[in-house]
């Protein structure tokens, strides 16, 4: 497993996705599933550099491991900033028009489509969410 540690702050994004797509991309990931794993990334660090430690900033963790036979991919974002699941709200309904739907929560349900597993818990004083997917 492979770690890397900066400040929760949105221009770090960039330092974060060149990580986890370097481990998936050393480990034969398709194109495809990069992208969706990247995707779910940016949107989970997005959400703890805005709202975890507001209005100070702290420090967020990423980790990568890739193993097994298929392979998959389980990525793990920490944060000791204030606990919250990401994955406890109820999907939004995007049946309805964007008029009339209520601001937020796409993220987090493409999240939830496109990994084929994903997992939040408090402990110890950290906010550990933790998504996976076959490669």
């Amino acid at each position: 497993m492979k770690t890397l540690t900066v400040k929760a702050q949105e221009n770090n994004l960039y330092q974060v996705l060149d990580f986890v797509d370097g481990e998936l991309e050393s480990a034969g990931c398709s194109a495809k599933s990069r992208l969706q794993i990247n995707v779910a990334v940016e949107e989970l660090f997005i959400n703890i550099a805005r709202y975890a430690y507001a209005p100070q900033t702290g420090d967020a963790a990423v980790s990568i491991d890739i193993q097994g036979e298929p392979p998959a991919a389980e990525i793990t974002l920490s944060d000791s900033g204030m606990p919250f699941d990401p994955f406890s709200k109820e999907d939004p309904d995007i049946s309805l028009s964007a008029e009339k739907r209520p601001v937020g929560g796409l993220g987090v349900l493409m999240v939830k489509k496109t990994m084929d597993e994903v997992h939040y818990e408090y402990s110890d004083g950290l906010n550990i969410t933790t998504i996976s997917k076959l490669i």
